[in-house]
């Protein structure tokens, strides 16, 4: 009885790659179910035991886990619900894989990467004064535009205190915001010092579906005979790849000679499209290493053997569509970052860092340094025949990343120029004196920064409306190299 039990599929790709069994002892994970999550389980485990980037960390992903088929069913009975389990074969999940997650519907999880979900429009920051404070209230960092928000009075800096007449608090914000009604009234409000007070202003806000538009903002500034393009980039969806391309164009046919990307907020996205990014910042380093990707040994094994394109990412002068890029040919850019700024913003910085001059403006980016999947249930672990029996998927990280000189972000990025954003001051993104965009600005026409810009922060983060769980911070690998790689070992195996 073999001691590996994937599906078939993999265990071909696997028997092609590093031999690890005879076709007679490969099984198909046949359970005979005690909990109706069973299904599931086996979809975890296998998938995990795969591709988990730290799968040599976890005993229970161990290849030889198991000495018999029935040894492992009873095994994936132990956890009746498919989290419980999932979580129960994370590596170090309160310190170092605090990425991984599963969703009972993968529907919600496709919303959240098409940028499409149940939201009023507001993007804010909910923030205390101390740990040891209840009290928590709110400031906006975004108003998205043709959203139920957008024509209200609420904008950009406005703070808030309640919902419905209800204090925020540390134990009810989640209810009050996030899972309770799809219509609620802010409570707006003023700071000055430590002090808030409350203006005697009300909005009605209403969710409903929506479908986010990822570039907020463009423009050129002129100051000093230099033409600055500025670009206000909010999630790095496969959607915005041609809107991109689009922009650059108009900074292309505007003859800028400085670029500020405003990553502000940015929580990450598909790896591809910051691959793209980069390139239209550049162009003249077109098959230049820009990242490479690490994975565990097995699969690691099994890309080395496919060949290093499977594994390396390159700078490119098209589309993923095929259409010619509009590339500025830049040698230097200034990217504004806070610590939000996560993922495939931190995996476009060090891909750019060996070749062209990056001054980061703002605060130490977050840190994420790897790069997940999705995977359905099904022979292959994408849509195609996946499992009609239930509807979960997962996001597990398989990967981690370097630059070309074998840098990664593990730990954040540190700015050039250090500032913070003043709730008291938020400025208007894309405005010439907004503080963050005035410092990359002074630093590019060589004026320096006035030091009142750098303030303190004197609150504690709590939650946002980005970030309100560790799901929200994504590097997603394309797809189709991992699809390349399987048909590449199957087809070996038949031969």
């Amino acid at each position: 009885m073999t001691k590996n039990f994937y599906k078939w599929a993999l265990a071909l790709l696997l028997i092609a790659a590093v031999g690890c069994a005879d076709d007679n002892e490969i099984k198909d994970g046949i359970i005979e179910p005690t909990n109706e999550f069973a299904e599931v389980n086996d979809f975890v485990w296998s998938g995990l035991n795969l591709w988990y980037l730290w799968q040599e960390n976890v005993p229970n992903l161990a290849d030889d886990r198991f000495a018999s088929q029935q040894e492992y069913n009873d095994y994936l009975q132990v956890s009746p619900q498919p989290e419980v389990f999932f979580e129960s074969l994370l590596y170090d999940p309160n310190n170092v894989d605090v990425f991984s997650w599963i969703v009972d519907d993968y529907s919600d999880l496709e919303g959240f990467l098409t940028q499409t979900s149940r939201s009023n429009g507001v993007d804010f920051q909910l923030v205390r004064f101390s740990s040891t404070s209840n009290e928590v209230f709110g400031y906006v960092k975004l108003i998205l535009p043709d959203s139920d928000a957008s024509d209200k009075i609420i904008k950009r800096g406005d703070l808030f205190t309640e919902v419905d007449g209800t204090p925020l608090t540390i134990e009810n914000y989640r209810d009050l915001l996030f899972t309770g009604s799809d219509t609620y009234t802010l409570t707006l409000a003023t700071i000055e010092g430590n002090t808030i007070t409350q203006t005697g202003e009300f909005v009605e806000l209403t969710k409903f579906d929506y479908v986010e538009k990822n570039i907020h903002t463009t423009n050129i500034i002129e100051e000093a005979g230099k033409k600055i393009g500025y670009m206000h980039y909010t999630f790095f969806s496969r959607a915005s790849e041609n809107q991109l391309n689009d922009d650059f164009l108009e900074f292309k046919n505007g003859n800028v000679t400085n670029l500020v990307l405003d990553l502000r907020y940015n929580p990450g996205g598909f790896g591809f499209v910051s691959q793209r990014l980069a390139s239209l910042i550049t162009g003249q380093f077109k098959g230049e290493v820009f990242t490479r990707d690490q994975y565990n040994n097995k699969i690691q094994e099994v890309y080395e053997e496919a060949g290093e394109e499977y594994y390396l990412d390159r700078f490119v002068d098209k589309t993923s569509e095929g259409t010619s890029l509009n590339s500025l040919n830049l040698s230097e850019i200034h990217i504004i970052t806070t610590d939000a700024s996560a993922s495939a913003c931190e995996s476009l910085i060090i891909g750019l860092n060996p070749y062209i001059d990056v001054t980061l403006v703002g605060d130490l980016t977050y840190g994420k340094y790897t790069g997940s999947i999705t995977m359905y249930d099904s022979k292959t672990y994408r849509k195609q025949d996946v499992n009609p029996n239930h509807k979960y998927a997962m996001q597990p990280i398989v990967t981690k990343f370097v630059n070309s000189i074998g840098e990664s972000p593990q730990g954040g990025l540190d700015p050039d120029l250090f500032i913070l954003e003043d709730i008291a001051n938020m400025g208007v993104i894309g405005d010439r004196n907004e503080p963050l965009l005035s410092v990359a600005i002074n630093d590019i026409v060589g004026v320096s920064a006035k030091e009142d810009f750098y303030k303190i922060r004197a609150y504690e983060k709590v939650s946002d409306y980005r970030t309100k769980d560790k799901y929200n911070l994504p590097l997603i690998l394309d797809s189709s190299k991992f699809l390349e790689v399987f048909n590449k070992m199957k087809s070996q195996k038949q031969n």
